[in-house]
């Protein structure tokens, strides 16, 4: 594999990544926005609170190095990118920054009226943060961002049929995701109650996002044809593999079997997102421009693999060890917000 393809792969698994982890938490969000008024929500937004908490910001490393990665390694792209998608991308910043304030500020606040802002601050945000992305995914996935570093229509780039698509196709894997592993947080908190709630919730939006996904295909057969071709040839395994992990995921939560049934819901998002990378192969901007003719230098990617070998072996392992921590219940939830 050479330098070009090896920063794509790198850069396709982070973005995967925080769609799985950092999607998690989105979709916590999104729970707590539809929890309901103060005393009824009250119990579920404090199992979602608790779940986030410990990770929320740590999560973001994978975004931060997905967007290093692209400025760095595929700077043409990274410029088409960003003068054509600067809407929702200003949007998806703004979200993240006003969520997280609106998260860190809401348990230390006093007065209720300003707590209930800052709650709602934080849930509407968890919900526009993943709705960007999705249409920033269904711009470039359609070939609405041109070569050159030039930038494209500022409005119809990103709201069209193919990226509203990807938008809420975005929040619905977020909400299904978060409620599957929000059920094993309940069962592990020992909540019977807890654990029924976001199991219902589970299944709808598993319904849900299956019948987003299969209007999604006549959605992209009219508009974004390159990418049903692709997505129906060449990375219809992984199609396939997303739907049967889906399906599992559903199936191992019913029987609770909490364990195996967040691994089935992370191979089910995750390989939505690794179809979409190997649905517009070998293109980076699909149609326009290849992932080789928009690399970096040798000597630049070279950089980039030495500095992202001293982060696997130092980020990597602090990571996974905060993630075994906050599923031991070893971390304390108040003190992570401090």
């Amino acid at each position: 594999m050479n330098s070009a393809r090896a920063a794509a792969v790198i850069l396709f698994a982070a973005i995967t990544l925080y769609a799985v982890f950092g999607g998690a938490d989105f979709g916590a969000g999104f729970w707590d926005l539809v929890a309901g008024g103060a005393e009824r929500g009250a119990r579920p937004r404090a199992l979602a609170e608790h779940a986030i908490a410990p990770v929320w910001e740590a999560n973001h490393v994978w975004l931060i190095f997905a967007l290093v990665i692209l400025w760095t390694a595929f700077p043409t792209a990274f410029a088409s990118i960003t003068l054509t998608l600067f809407v929702p991308l200003s949007l998806a910043a703004i979200g993240i920054v006003l969520r997280g304030s609106g998260f860190a500020f809401r348990k230390v606040t006093l007065r209720t009226s300003r707590r209930r802002l800052l709650g709602a601050t934080f849930a509407f945000s968890s919900v526009i943060v993943p709705f960007s992305m999705g249409t920033i995914a269904g711009a470039i996935a359609s070939g609405r961002v041109p070569n050159g570093g030039q930038a494209g229509d500022t409005w119809s780039s990103w709201v069209n049929p193919t990226s509203l698509l990807g938008g809420v196709l975005a929040v619905a894997a977020c909400a299904y995701l978060a409620s599957v592993y929000l059920v094993a947080d309940a069962h592990r908190l020992d909540d019977p109650e807890l654990e029924s709630y976001f199991r219902r919730r589970a299944v709808g939006t598993a319904v849900v996002a299956g019948a987003v996904a299969l209007v999604g295909i006549f959605v992209l057969r009219n508009d974004a044809t390159y990418l049903y071709d692709q997505l129906t040839s060449q990375a219809l395994p992984l199609v396939v593999v997303s739907a049967l992990a889906g399906l599992a995921a559903l199936a191992l939560v019913l029987r609770g079997v909490h364990r195996y049934a967040r691994f089935a819901a992370a191979v089910a998002v995750a390989t939505v997102i690794l179809g979409w990378g190997v649905a517009q192969w070998p293109y980076i901007l699909p149609q326009s421009l290849t992932v080789e003719d928009a690399a970096a230098p040798s000597g630049t990617l070279n950089a980039l693999f030495a500095v992202f070998g001293i982060a696997a072996v130092t980020v990597v392992p602090s990571l996974i060890l905060l993630y075994v921590l906050d599923q031991r219940t070893v971390l304390d939830p108040e003190a992570s917000q401090h």
